[in-house]
């Protein structure tokens, strides 16, 4: 399976990154439209695939550094191979899944029964700084591997009556998030199903989004419309900014928000409480 979405994205091309596992693919790959057309076509041809669901934003292969094809024994990175089921229908035991109008639906009947919807961000903390959905809880994890010990700390044990509704980039990570919540006894869990991507695809920034969505390409983020708000803050002089930049101290080079004014100089596009020499 490696080899052959390799020489695929050569044959056409792309640049970007794929991962596979015995539960499936995860994919990101950029070049010209009529390529990656012919890629999602090509790919959708095996059997396993043909359901596969895409989504689409402005790009190109220059988003990308290199062509990257890797085999994990997870598909998302929990730290929990022995722990997720997969059948030819997806994730098993994993949250409802809810369409972009289905979620409006389920919050408007949950305040209606006297009770508020929780979103819980299945991402890494820094990804909500640019955007995140109203009011959601967003765990204090650097890494994907941070989740399992943070539901097992018991902080959120007073989650585990409430809807929760779980939700990421394009729906991966918080379809076996779900299940892994699921598992530990929260009983109402939702996915938000196609992620971020699809719900600000439907409603752009008039709904219950707030902010920009991180990538993980030299985009490094996107907006939904013209109407999108910048939530992030430049950490040197709190200035609105949806743009992280490493730090200028080669040693260090940590990713953080920086507005285009401290961004401009190596002195001041650098860790504000100091970093390693």
């Amino acid at each position: 399976m490696r080899l052959w979405q390799r020489a695929l994205c050569e044959k056409l091309g792309l640049t970007g990154r794929i991962l596979l596992s015995k539960d499936g693919i995860n994919a990101t790959v950029g070049g010209e439209i009529r390529a990656v057309k012919q890629y999602v076509k090509t790919t959708r041809e095996y059997k396993g695939f043909h359901g596969i669901d895409v989504k689409w934003s402005d790009g190109g292969a220059e988003d990308f550094p290199r062509l990257s094809v890797k085999v994990r024994d997870e598909i998302v990175s929990f730290g929990a191979p022995g722990e997720l089921k997969v059948d030819e229908h997806g994730v098993v035991g994993g949250g409802t899944h809810l369409l972009p109008e289905e979620l409006h639906e389920l919050v408007e009947a949950t305040k209606q029964a006297g009770e508020d919807v929780v979103f819980f961000d299945g991402r890494n903390a820094f990804e909500a700084q640019i955007g995140k959905f109203k009011d959601a809880i967003v765990p204090d994890v650097a890494t994907t591997h941070d989740f399992i010990k943070e539901l097992d700390s018991g902080k959120y044990d007073a989650l585990k009556d409430k809807p929760v509704v779980t939700y990421c980039t394009g729906g991966i990570r918080c379809e076996v998030l779900s299940s892994l919540m699921v598992n530990r006894g929260f009983k109402q869990v939702y996915q938000l199903d196609g992620g971020i991507v699809r719900y600000g695809e439907t409603f752009k920034d008039q709904g219950l989004w707030e902010g920009s969505l991180y990538v993980f390409d030299k985009r490094m983020h996107l907006e939904f419309s013209e109407d999108a708000k910048t939530i992030g803050e430049c950490v040197r002089c709190a200035a609105p900014t949806s743009k992280f930049e490493n730090c200028s101290n080669p040693s260090c080079r940590t990713l953080t928000l920086y507005c285009a004014e401290c961004a401009a100089t190596p002195e001041t596009l650098r860790c504000p409480e100091g970093c390693a020499a």
